[in-house]
């Protein structure tokens, strides 16, 4: 026996955690006339090995719990252990299990030199727990990257998180550690437990890769279930590559699952309830698709979900990754799409994931000038390092590869672009060439759209741009960055601050409603009413709208009749489309009960009413972003705040909009028109149906035979007050 005292460096090493390579000391071993096998057990009252003849028992040769066996010839490989334990719950237990030492090493030289050139972009196939069998022998493969670890170990139930007992195996410079461990059962919790090599700082990490963790506040993965999900969206998936998604409508439901609905008990409602509660509902309102903010695994609920900490788990909150699958599944076979906000522009301080991951800044920088996000509190990932560009674009694969996905919503894109973004001078460092751009982030950006688009034909990447910054919507090689679309953040803020005014003094902030024309073709834009409008104080769409009650509803019902015609996808925040009245609160459920009363009843209806027919009528889609779908018929009518335009098809159909932004009724108030013939009003938001006076242009119009405002013809109408109507040609 090796006693305590006794010089052995790779003992020392193993019994301190500190083997940098365990298959050098553990294991089978040739000597130059016999056979050693090494194991180590700290656990264990005794082991057997099973030789060609029977199990033969090993030799304890330290009281730590090492022990060893000879014999001329080896074992056959891998080899079985027999176990004796000192287990509280079972008293003396013996069980069987093969040596994790016995099986070689899997990863590929080729993944290894794809992961750290940055373009392995499949890498949760590779990194991560994986459910393989080995020589027949079924179990897991770890893997994870830790370059300036000393040691890496699994641990967990299975090993009593002991880091001494599984260290994993180096890949020489690349920084991958791995080790499959035989007969681990899915459902077993487990972390990487990992050296520093320079400080000998002990970390206790989640796995980066982990596709399933255990329920918050809790933070340890699980290994994988052979669970599988067997789709039937084929249908939806074949359509979807051919969509010409630039001339079809997009009508985006957002939805924060936790403050939806949650059950009287305060629980939340699973991705399979909402199937039953959720998609009913966006199918009856006439939404095409559902945006989901952020259920990738975070442990804070009052994050929102975008404080990220696992880049390839669905949250555990709602149900797992198969119920997912469940409800995108059942959401294409409905004709829904289904977005997911994703979140690569940073990530939190947690202790226990990817924040100084084997120690030092590994997925952010270290400097905080390039690294830390002040206004967040939280790390900017290093854009300019490939294996963190693999990981992120391996995320985003994943989502769109293994849950069907229909796009991304890219969160803070703007603070991607920008070095100096919400720093003052002195707190950002420039680029190489002395600029303010991250030349970095813009090319993750482009190589995430160049994949996401050629790989994943009809999914849509969307980014929520704050700026002016050029092409963010154009085709990388035109010199854009390459998203599909672009929020119109000065559209939204310019449309909610002219609403905000009393309409006594609109006429004074009539370019607001203008103003967007100037650039809206610039960019393939969303007009987005979303979740940070109606939070922070800013009060709900309602309680934006001036006046009194009556006036507040008629003014939210002209709101949406004017963004679901203008030009540009559409997207709207759960609670908007009923009135919520209270802002969006994380903890609470919508305020459901509001639809007991008829004005807030209208207004649902409008905006159900709107939503059919945007879809239906291709004169409010088909050109949004060409100007040939739109002409101003009056731009001008400052002093009485209406404005009314054509919406165009490109064989020439068209509808006219007008709206009237003042509480005052306009009655025989002429508008040119590009054709002879009779008008049919085809919606009217002043409806009695939706809460409103019910004044408006009943039955047909017929032209007058006037030329007006440049046009060849012209009706005369009569315009309801704050209120917005939709005239057709008849034929």
């Amino acid at each position: 026996m090796i006693t305590p005292n006794k010089k052995n460096v790779k003992l020392d090493a193993l019994l301190a955690a500190r083997l940098h390579d365990p298959f050098s000391y553990l294991g089978i071993h040739m000597e130059p006339d016999r056979a050693l096998v090494r194991v180590f057990r700290p656990n264990a009252l005794n082991v057997w090995i099973k030789t060609s003849s029977d199990f033969e028992p090993m030799a304890q040769i330290h009281p730590s719990g090492l022990f060893e066996w000879h014999g001329k010839t080896p074992p056959n490989t891998p080899y079985l252990l027999r176990i004796e334990e000192n287990n509280v719950a079972q008293k003396d237990a013996i069980y069987e299990t093969y040596d994790a030492y016995a099986f070689p090493l899997q990863i590929s030289d080729h993944d290894l030199y794809l992961f750290n050139e940055g373009n392995l972009r499949q890498t949760y196939r590779t990194f991560g727990a994986h459910k393989v069998s080995i020589a027949g022998i079924e179990g897991f493969r770890f893997s994870v990257w830790a370059p300036n670890a000393e040691r890496v170990s699994i641990v967990g139930d299975f090993n009593r998180w002991d880091g001494r007992v599984n260290p994993m195996a180096a890949h020489y410079s690349s920084g991958v550690w791995e080790l499959f461990i035989p007969d681990l059962p899915s459902n077993s919790l487990y972390k990487y437990e990992i050296r520093n090599r320079d400080s000998g700082k002990i970390l206790l990490k989640t796995d980066p890769y982990a596709t399933r963790h255990e329920l918050r506040p809790n933070t340890a993965a699980l290994t994988p279930s052979n669970d599988l999900h067997y789709w039937q969206d084929m249908e939806w998936m074949t359509n979807r590559a051919d969509w010409d998604w630039l001339h079809a409508p997009l009508n985006i439901f957002e939805v924060h699952i936790g403050s939806w609905k949650q059950h009287p008990d305060g629980r939340f409602y699973t991705y399979r309830e909402l199937v039953q509660h959720l998609l009913p509902y966006v199918l009856e309102m006439g939404f095409s698709h559902i945006e989901l903010m952020p259920i990738l695994e975070h442990p804070l609920d009052e994050s929102w979900g975008y404080q990220t900490t696992g880049y390839f788990a669905t949250t555990t909150r709602y149900g797992s990754a198969n119920d997912f699958k469940f409800f995108v599944d059942a959401c294409h076979q409905a004709k829904i799409g289904v977005i997911l906000d994703w979140v690569p522009a940073h990530f939190p301080q947690d202790s226990f994931a990817l924040a100084h991951f084997d120690g030092t800044a590994l997925y952010e920088h270290e400097d905080p000038r390039l690294g830390f996000h002040q206004d967040w509190g939280t790390h900017i990932f290093n854009y300019g390092r490939n294996e963190v560009k693999s990981f992120l674009l391996s995320s985003a694969h994943y989502w769109l590869s293994e849950f069907h996905l229909d796009g991304l919503r890219v969160d803070a894109v703007a603070s991607m672009l920008y070095l100096d973004y919400s720093r003052n001078n002195g707190e950002w460092l420039a680029n190489k060439h002395g600029g303010r751009e991250n030349l970095e982030a813009i090319d993750f950006l482009r190589e995430l759209n160049i994949m996401a688009h050629e790989e994943f034909p009809g999914a849509l990447t969307l980014a929520e741009e704050s700026t002016a910054w050029p092409a963010v919507s154009r085709p990388t090689y035109a010199g854009g960055l390459g998203f599909s679309m672009k929020w119109n953040m000065g559209w939204m803020n310019d449309t909610l601050s002219y609403m905000q005014q009393d309409p006594i003094h609109r006429r004074f902030h009539h370019n607001m409603l203008t103003f967007s024309q100037l650039y809206a073709y610039t960019e393939n834009f969303v007009l987005p009413f979303s979740h940070d409008e109606v939070v922070h104080g800013k009060g709900s769409l309602l309680v934006k709208m001036p006046g009194d009650t009556w006036q507040k509803f008629a003014n939210l019902r002209l709101l949406f009749t004017y963004q679901m015609t203008w030009p540009g996808k559409k997207l709207n925040f759960m609670g908007n489309e009923f009135a919520q009245v209270q802002e969006w609160r994380i903890n609470h459920e919508l305020d459901w009960r509001l639809l007991e009363h008829e004005q807030h009843r209208g207004v649902q209806a409008t905006l159900r009413d709107l939503n059919h027919l945007y879809t239906n009528t291709p004169a409010l889609y088909q050109l949004d972003f060409s100007s040939e779908g739109f002409a101003w018929i009056d731009c001008q009518d400052a002093d009485q705040s209406i404005i009314s335009y054509l919406r165009r098809t490109s064989d020439g159909r068209f509808i006219i909009v007008a709206l009237n932004f003042t509480p005052v009724p306009r009655a025989g108030y002429r508008i040119g028109v590009p054709t002879s013939g009779n008008y049919h009003e085809i919606f009217n938001s002043d409806s009695t149906y939706y809460g409103g006076s019910d004044m408006g242009n009943a039955g047909r119009i017929v032209t007058t035979g006037k030329p007006w405002m440049g046009l060849p013809d012209s009706i005369l109408i009569t315009l309801p007050p704050l209120a917005g109507i939709v005239f057709s040609l008849q034929k």
